[in-house]
C-alpha cells in the first residue's frame, strides 16, 4: 500500500517555505473548481487544501462560508468531492492534497470507508478543525494504517501542554492559526505571530513542519511569514480574487503566481 504522507514530507523537505492555497471543491461550480485547482498547481502551489463543503463550517469566515454554501446548493457531496480529486489526478495534477472538512460528514460516511476512499482517489491527508485529539484515536489509527497525513490546528492562545499534545499527534505538518477567530483576508497580521511560531517551534519535533494560515492575503504578508514558517496557507483571498474576476481560472492562476513569486 502506498503512503500518501510521504509526498507531504517530500514537499516540506525542500528547505523552502511552501505555498498551500485553500480552495472549496464545487465553487462556483464543479468544473470551474477543478480548473481553478489545476491552475493553482500549475502556477506555483506546492500543496493544496481542498475544502469539503459543509453546512456549518465553524472555523470559516464569510468568504469560505459563502463558497461552501454555493457548492452545497450545486449538489456537492462527499462522493462528488472524491470524484473531483480522482479527476484532478487523472489530469496529471500531482501535488499533495489535504482534504479539509468537518467531522460530521466524515462520521456520516463512515470513518474507514471515508479514509479508504480518500486514499484510493489520491488524497494525501486531512485537516479537520472540529476533531480534537481526545476524540480522534480511531481516525488517527486509520490514517496510520493507510499512510495518510493528519494536521491538527493550534491557536495563539494554546497553552504549552496543548501545543505539545497536538505536535505529538500531527502527521505531516501542524497547522498554526495566525489569529484567534475565523478564516478571512486581513489587512494586517498579528504582531505576535512570529513569537507564536517561535514558541511552537521550540516545542516541535524536527520532523513536524509548521504551516501558518488564517488571514494571510497579500504577497507582502506571504513574504513576511516565510521568514519563520515552513508553509503558508491562503484561502479567503484566493476566493476573493476568483469572485472579483470575469475569468476566475486566470484570476486564480495570476494570484497564486504572484504569491509564489513573493517566496522566491
Amino acid at each position: 500500500m502506498n503512503k500518501p504522507i510521504e509526498e507531504i514530507k517530500k514537499v516540506f523537505s525542500k528547505n523552502n517555505t511552501i505555498l498551500m492555497p485553500y480552495y472549496t471543491l464545487g465553487y462556483p461550480d464543479y468544473e470551474v473548481s477543478l480548473n481553478i485547482i489545476q491552475a493553482c498547481a500549475e502556477s506555483g502551489a506546492e500543496m493544496m487544501e481542498l475544502g469539503l463543503p459543509f453546512s456549518d463550517p465553524l472555523a470559516d469566515g464569510p468568504t469560505i462560508q459563502h463558497s461552501t454554501q454555493v457548492a452545497l446548493e450545486n449538489g456537492m457531496t462527499t462522493d462528488r468531492c472524491f470524484k473531483a480529486v480522482e479527476e484532478l489526478r487523472a489530469r496529471g495534477v500531482g501535488i499533495p492534497f489535504m482534504l479539509m472538512g468537518y467531522y460530521n460528514p466524515i462520521l456520516t460516511y463512515g470513518l474507514e470507508p471515508f479514509v479508504e476512499k480518500a486514499h484510493s482517489v489520491g488524497v494525501n491527508g486531512f485537516i479537520i478543525p472540529d476533531l480534537p485529539p481526545e476524540e480522534a484515536l480511531e481516525f488517527e489509527q486509520l490514517c496510520t494504517h493507510y499512510g495518510m497525513g493528519l494536521s491538527y490546528l493550534l491557536s495563539p492562545n494554546s497553552p504549552e501542554k496543548r501545543i505539545q499534545l497536538l505536535l505529538d499527534r500531527s502527521r505531516g505538518f501542524t497547522y498554526l492559526v495566525s489569529v484567534i477567530g475565523v478564516t478571512g483576508a486581513r489587512n494586517e497580521l498579528s504582531p505576535t505571530l512570529k513569537d507564536f511560531v517561535k514558541r511552537v517551534r521550540s516545542l516541535s519535533p524536527p520532523d513536524i513542519p509548521l504551516a501558518v494560515g488564517f488571514g494571510i492575503s497579500t504577497p507582502d504578508q506571504v513574504r513576511g511569514v516565510s521568514q519563520f514558517a515552513d508553509g503558508i496557507i491562503v484561502g479567503s483571498a484566493l476566493i476573493n480574487a476568483v469572485d472579483q474576476s470575469p475569468d476566475p481560472v486566470k484570476a486564480a492562476s495570476d494570484f497564486v503566481r504572484e504569491l509564489h513569486q513573493a517566496l522566491e
